[in-house]
């Protein structure tokens, strides 16, 4: 079984390392950015999954459903908790 906690973790981690803070002090890193690293290739199987299960948790948010690879590259996706 997949640990989606640590999972979402990961990815918490990897959108603060790629990411940018706004005004706000959110910090938020595009759709494209996140797929085309090669750590973030290695660390998760299922990309969009674990971003699907963060936006149901709340701890990230983006336009949209489900992301992808070339369509949605420029698609913010936003940290919500720090």
């Amino acid at each position: 079984t997949m640990n989606v906690e640590h999972e979402i973790n990961l990815l918490v981690e990897e959108i603060r390392r790629l990411g940018t803070k706004n005004a706000d002090g959110q910090v938020s890193v595009k759709f494209g950015v996140l797929f085309a690293d090669d750590k973030c290739a290695n660390l998760f199987e299922a990309l969009v999954g674990t971003l699907k299960a963060a936006k149901r948790r709340k701890i990230v948010t983006y336009q949209g459903e489900l992301l992808l690879q070339g369509v949605h590259d420029n698609v913010d996706i936003m940290l919500l908790q720090d």
